[in-house]
């Protein structure tokens, strides 16, 4: 007669196959990338290189009319604000006529939601790009701080920062835990503020 294992390592194991399946799939849970159409592509503040360049690609694809730079008002870069270096970087681009910088103060995203309210007036749909892990937070608190707009998102990949396999790299790793403690925080505390 074969002995039986217990039930309870039966179950054992099906939470952790559990687990690890969601594990592996927490990097690509963050990321949203589903541009729409929209009156204008708002560029939230943070990483500066990919996420204007990914801004100016959808306006080049018509996903908007403008671009509007968030930028930390009261950040400063050696002698130079952040403000300076974003109207310098606006000056400079082929689309300077549709470019424009909107001074934010906030620190959070859901501040941030707050702040860029103002720079977005008469627009029904607006466009946020961000970079690829943040997408599904910055959306979510947007839709929640802002609901007289419409909001669709796309994503700014940065390969150095964040991938959706994020065990593969030390810096990925950081990157999603980080975020998803952002994530669960905004979902149980801040959202319900």
């Amino acid at each position: 007669m074969a002995r039986r294992r217990p039930s309870w390592f039966l179950w054992f194991l099906v939470v952790a196959c559990l687990a690890i399946l969601t594990a592996a799939k927490a990097g690509s849970f963050l990321v949203l990338d589903s541009p729409q159409p929209s009156d204008v592509i708002l560029v939230l503040a943070g990483e500066t290189e990919k996420r204007p360049a990914r801004a100016l690609q959808l306006l080049a694809q018509g996903y908007g009319r403008r671009v509007i730079l968030d930028v930390p008002a009261d950040t400063k870069i050696y002698e130079f604000t952040q403000l300076q270096l974003a109207e310098k970087y606006i000056q400079d681009s082929p689309y300077a006529a549709a470019m424009s910088v909107c001074p934010i103060v906030g620190l959070s995203t859901r501040d941030e939601s707050r702040d860029a309210e103002k720079c977005v007036p008469g627009s029904k749909r607006v466009l946020l790009v961000t970079s690829d892990f943040h997408t599904r937070r910055a959306l979510s608190v947007f839709r929640k701080e802002d609901p007289s707009h419409e909001y669709a998102i796309a994503a700014a990949r940065d390969e150095a920062q964040f991938g959706e396999r994020w065990w593969s790299h030390r810096q990925w790793a950081k990157t999603c835990v980080d975020e998803w403690m952002r994530l669960i925080w905004w979902n149980l505390v801040d959202r319900w503020r």
